[in-house]
């Protein structure tokens, strides 16, 4: 029995990451730089993946250790699930 993780959105980004940091997802700011967090390129790797996975298919780990803000991540992951 599978189920379907919802739709790539500024939510789940959100819980995903939150739930990587073992932290509550409303204390994530889009400015919140998540290597302060201490989310490192394992986690990162893995969450690529994942969202590989739900639909931003040209998503890199590049583009997400690059800069390594909230903010920045969700209109990458996002953006990236959302057809033309």
């Amino acid at each position: 029995m599978s189920t379907t993780p919802p739709p790539l959105s500024a939510e789940r980004v959100r819980a995903d990451v939150a739930e990587l940091l073992g932290c509550d997802p409303t204390e994530l700011t889009p400015e919140t730089d998540l290597f302060d967090l201490g989310l490192d390129s394992v986690r990162i790797m893995g969450l690529v993946e994942r969202w590989r996975a739900a639909g931003a298919t040209g998503l890199e780990f590049a583009d997400l250790a690059e800069q390594p803000e909230l903010g920045r991540w969700t209109a990458l992951v996002a953006g990236a699930g959302k057809s033309a």
